[in-house]
């Protein structure tokens, strides 16, 4: 090792014990801190598309960039701070899109990523931070976590009462998850098919966090069949032998054409109407990203997955709840489409 390196992995060693003791309290956590942000981090580079949407939802004035493309259509909902940002690319995952030298370059406080995160990408986050110095912080981001995650965040950018604020509202939309489930025997729950991109032909198996808000709102999922994972091509032929009772889409193109589609005509969710196209603005409420932005969707999907279950699942009273959230969340009201489908059914 040459010997600036060595001293540089000297100099760290010690933020990173400390990193590795909060690693072992991570299960009851569900946090991963490695080195010391400061008191208030003003400049946080998100890792991925989830951590974005969870900051622009908190402090969008601390938000370096989108790591993803956000349409003329979304940005348009959200917050001002939020509208001329750069897209600057993402650290996390497969197939990161920024490099060390250039996220050093935009010289952030703290690299913050929030979602699933494994051995493989706690040893990704420990190499980066390594690397270059950068407090990184991991919070975990399944449905369950949104509560505390937003809390906890909201603390560490100095924002705890929007922080408080959002996590109420989140504990709001769980209640009414566990107060619908109830109301609804396990055998009586609907399977569901959540068909993904242009050819409704991609879906995610069993486990997988692009299908959790359906089997969290009691929808079985028909694709956990084939097995554990996380997204997955599925055959027309396999889609007809499973024949779900709900279609769930994010992709209008999709929603428009299986209908007219012979083959889709098959399957007994669109015969009867019920295939479904879930709002994607600002953000999906199913899933792209799996982040935060999936709470307006909660309610949404209860209405379609267990119709009249509740009164707050009545068309006005779930318009008023999700537009409420909605203003909560980006400060916008629904948009006039949203709105539209809501009053539909659809």
């Amino acid at each position: 090792m040459k010997r600036r390196a060595l001293l540089q992995a000297l100099a760290l060693a010690p933020l990173l014990a400390a990193g590795s003791g909060l690693m072992r309290a991570m299960p009851a956590q569900r946090v991963l801190r490695l080195g010391a942000p400061a008191d208030t981090p003003k400049r946080v580079f998100a890792a991925g598309a989830p951590a974005a949407v969870l900051i622009a939802a908190l402090a969008p004035e601390r938000l370096l960039g989108w790591p993803m493309r956000v349409s003329p259509e979304a940005l348009a909902l959200l917050p001002a701070p939020l509208r001329a940002l750069p897209v600057v690319g993402r650290l996390a995952g497969r197939g990161s899109t920024v490099s060390l030298e250039r996220l050093l370059a935009m010289q952030p406080d703290l690299v913050l990523d929030a979602g699933d995160f494994d051995a493989n990408y706690r040893s990704s986050a420990e190499r980066v931070w390594r690397q270059t110095g950068i407090p990184i912080e991991l919070v975990a981001g399944r449905l369950p976590d949104h509560p505390a995650q937003l809390r906890h965040v909201g603390r560490l950018l100095g924002v705890a009462a929007r922080g408080e604020a959002l996590a109420q509202a989140a504990e709001a939309q769980l209640a009414l998850v566990r107060e619908v489930l109830a109301a609804r025997p396990a055998d009586a729950r609907p399977t569901v098919y959540y068909g993904r991109g242009g050819d409704g032909l991609e879906s995610g198996l069993a486990g997988s966090i692009n299908t959790e808000v359906i089997e969290f709102c009691g929808g079985r999922n028909v694709a956990a069949a084939a097995g554990n994972g996380c997204l997955a091509r599925v055959s027309l032929e396999q889609l007809l032998a499973w024949d779900p009772d709900v279609i769930l889409t994010q992709d209008a193109a999709f929603a428009a054409s299986a209908p007219q589609d012979p083959r889709w005509r098959s399957l007994r969710a669109v015969r009867s109407g019920r295939l479904h196209c879930a709002p994607t603005l600002p953000f999906g409420w199913l899933d792209g990203p799996p982040g935060i932005n999936r709470l307006p969707g909660l309610a949404w999907l209860l209405a379609r997955l267990h119709p009249g279950a509740v009164p707050a699942l009545a068309p006005g009273a779930l318009h008023a709840r999700i537009d409420a959230l909605h203003r909560l969340l980006w400060g916008s009201r629904l948009p006039a489409g949203t709105v539209a489908a809501l009053e539909r059914g659809r």
